[in-house]
């Protein structure tokens, strides 16, 4: 037995694997997936190991549940051949612990001709084949064992294809796959090491402070504070006291000394959001703050320096705010180093898929309880004009959460929303650029058609190669369309 494998068991699982005093543990180092074999008759595991080994895979042999548990938990397998009767108990047990514990991994499990009964229960409890004593097709062996090879590698590349797709259309909390978005991920990531300052537009509702997070987020300052700052809803009496600080008696009610939110955010990132809203004096000062890096607090001789970087956003038009006098321009540019501009959801309609099930499964998280939306109510959502943006889409699936009393969000579901009801008599929204009307098209006709290749690529026309090659320069995943196949097969 190698050495450097048994030595890995502390002490107290080294004596289980010495008890019965035979060589159960069995390693040999390959590339081609790990095979752990159960079984109590030694002359199986040998040829096991011999058959297995030609292949090649790297093989485990344990001879009781027990020592199959210790290797479960110490390495990882791609395929586990078990017998249903061991030493220690019943072979369903660790099947059963298996498809549980480890549902990545594909059982298979060996039977006598009198237990056939047994295997097909394993099935039905999640094992991937059996095979039956004495083996008569020792090639049958390695044939399984390939295949469950096999599966496992496919689940694994699905499982790394989906998270690339996640973290390709996401960004922290930024959702999106249209070509605005991944334009805003890009730009987040060319500013990874910088601290420039930023300023952000868009409409109510679009994520503009979720933008600013991704900002901070994947900056030098993301170990420090993120403090945002609604400059619409500080009183106008109390502005600069709320962003500067002001020393104890400066007014009437000042009984403390504050510190301000810019120097709450020192060494950090200070998003003002809707500063179009601020009044002229305090820009002016705002602006000297940026200038100098340090704030005066109110009633305070003593200027403080601050390390902040300022990310700011506005849902006007801050350039037609300066013509009309309405904003500094000195502080406009003094912002406006970066520019980024978030589209509103009705220019990204294929964005709306994506968002939704970002919703969904941020409501699983919090309470366990998994939903969809029926392909209808899907159509209702992508015809809509969302006047409110990513705001109002959050809200109206969160309300559906809420009154919903299945696992499916139907068209019914929605009646009290009679702005999404009258989408249906809405023209749909047609996106600005071709790629995106083709992107959109697509998506539809699948939603439409659950996920069916033939019937989506019937409903556009098209054939079902053209669909599957079209969905691949669209950047859509093609592993979600299993039931075309099935759909070929039949027919």
């Amino acid at each position: 037995m190698p050495t450097s494998n048994f030595a890995r068991f502390q002490n107290g699982d080294r004596e289980i694997l010495e008890k019965s005093g035979k060589e159960y543990f069995n390693y040999i180092e390959m590339e081609n997936g790990n095979i752990l074999v159960v079984d109590d008759n030694p002359s199986i595991l040998k040829l096991f190991s011999r058959l297995l080994a030609q292949e090649p895979f790297n093989v485990c042999t344990a001879g009781t549940i027990e020592e199959a548990k210790l290797l479960l938990a110490r390495q990882q397998f791609d395929v586990v051949f078990t017998d249903l009767f061991l030493p220690d108990g019943n072979g369903m047990d660790l099947v059963n612990l298996i498809t549980k514990s480890y549902p990545e991994l594909s059982v298979v499990v060996m039977t006598g001709q009198a237990t056939i009964e047994l295997a097909v229960e394993a099935m039905k409890a999640g094992a991937f084949d059996f095979l039956v004593k004495p083996f008569e097709h020792l090639d049958l062996v390695s044939l399984i064992a390939k295949r469950a090879v096999t599966q496992k590698k496919v689940i694994n590349e699905n499982i790394d294809l989906k998270k690339a797709l996640s973290s390709k259309y996401r960004m922290d909390r930024l959702v999106g796959k249209s070509e605005p978005m991944q334009k805003i991920f890009r730009l987040i990531l060319q500013l990874r090491d910088n601290e420039a300052t930023v300023l952000i537009h868009g409409e109510s509702g679009t994520g503009k402070e979720l933008l600013a997070q991704a900002l901070h987020y994947n900056s030098p300052r993301k170990e420090n504070k993120f403090v945002p700052v609604d400059c619409g809803s500080l009183p106008v009496t109390l502005i600069e006291s709320e962003l500067f600080g002001h020393v104890k008696g400066a007014y009437t009610d000042a009984h403390r000394d504050v510190k301000g939110l810019f120097r709450e955010a020192d060494r950090g990132t200070i998003f003002l959001d809707e500063i179009g809203d601020l009044p002229l004096p305090v820009q002016s000062k705002l602006l000297r703050v940026l200038q100098e890096r340090e704030v005066r607090p109110l009633g305070s001789g003593q200027a403080i320096p601050v390390d902040v970087r300022v990310i700011a956003a506005s849902k006007r038009d801050l350039r037609e705010m300066v013509e009309k006098g309405e904003f500094r321009e000195d502080l406009f540019y003094r912002l406006n180093v970066v520019f980024i501009a978030i589209p509103p959801l009705r220019e990204r309609m294929e964005d709306i898929t994506l968002l939704v099930e970002h919703f969904l499964e941020e409501h699983a998280v919090k309470t366990g309880k998994q939903f969809k939306l029926a392909a209808e109510t899907m159509q209702l959502f992508l015809k809509y004009n969302w006047p409110g943006n990513v705001r109002e889409l959050q809200n109206k699936v969160d309300q559906a959460l809420a009154l919903v009393s299945h696992s499916e969000i139907r068209p019914e579901d929605l009646t009290i929303f009679a702005e999404l009801k009258s989408a249906e008599k809405m023209p749909e929204q047609v996106p600005l650029s071709f790629e995106a009307y083709e992107r959109l098209a697509v998506e539809r006709a699948l939603s439409m058609c659950n996920n069916d290749m033939a019937q989506a690529a019937k409903m556009l026309k098209v054939g079902t190669s053209t669909l599957y090659r079209k969905m691949k320069n669209l950047g859509l995943e093609t592993s979600r369309n299993n039931k075309a196949k099935d759909h070929n097969e039949k027919s």
